[in-house]
């Protein structure tokens, strides 16, 4: 069993060292509460910034505060980033997940947000990433993936549990409860959605609501709209229960 925990939290606007002193004591209170896996939210250190050159390298100093608080804490900690990769121009929306043994794995978001010019800021990703972490085996998407079931399907047959950070806007959060607890009713897997909260700098607002969803789509842990912490127990072995219960994996034909 293991404990997964997603910091809800503010972010200060285009300040990395400003939201690194403000997740520290976020990060050491998960895993206070037991937390071995504490997911941050999308562009936990900048805020869904669309400003040219908001772009760091690859290793970044955000994944380096990543880095760093696995390793202080012993733990595994995520968030995403703008990186920027191969020379490129524009960065990739770069999911980072530290190891506590100094390991680190990348998973880029697939979906740039088309509505808000995220794909003329930002690079699309090649694909899924899934990893095997505490005998879990762990898929991340990031926020604007959610709306494609598709990509879901795809790795579901390997995943145990999904991450979905994000920087989700309050004008639609119902979708965005509905669609976590339809990714892991139709996937038959835990979803763990960490949503930011606050006024972004370009005045868009954000609710919150991250929520642990298990296998069978019930919730584990619900958050309302202030920054907080929510955890749950989660188990590989309640995945394989659910899908040898209920074949609706093994009767999907595309």
């Amino acid at each position: 069993m293991t404990r997964i925990a997603a910091v809800q939290h503010d972010i200060v606007w285009e300040d990395r060292d400003a939201n690194f002193e403000r997740l520290a004591p976020q990060v050491a209170r998960a895993v206070g509460a037991g937390a071995e896996l504490v997911l941050l939210t999308e562009t936990f250190s900048t805020g869904f910034s669309m400003t040219p050159g908001i772009g760091e390298p690859e290793g970044g100093p955000s994944a380096q505060f990543l880095a760093g608080q696995a390793a202080e804490h012993g733990v595994w900690v995520g968030g995403t980033c703008p990186e920027i990769a191969d020379g490129a121009e524009l960065p990739y929306n770069s999911f980072v997940l530290a190891g506590p043994d100094g390991t680190t794995h990348r998973y880029r978001k697939l979906h740039p947000f088309t509505h808000a010019g995220e794909h003329e800021r930002f690079r699309a990703g090649d694909g899924p990433v899934t990893l095997q972490i505490a005998g879990l085996r762990i898929t991340p998407f990031v926020c604007y993936d959610l709306r494609f079931g598709n990509v879901f399907w795809h790795a579901a047959p390997e995943t145990d549990v999904y991450l979905v950070p994000a920087n989700w806007p309050s004008p639609r959060r119902q979708h965005w409860r509905t669609l976590l607890q339809a990714r892991a009713i139709e996937n038959q897997a835990y979803v763990v959605g960490c949503n930011r909260v606050g006024t972004a700098g370009d005045g868009t607002e954000h609710a919150g609501d991250s929520r642990i969803v298990d296998p069978l789509g019930e919730l584990l842990a619900t958050a309302a709209g202030v920054e907080t912490i929510v955890l749950a127990d989660v188990e590989a072995a309640t995945v394989a229960a659910a899908r040898e219960r209920f074949h609706w994996l093994a009767d999907r034909r595309s």
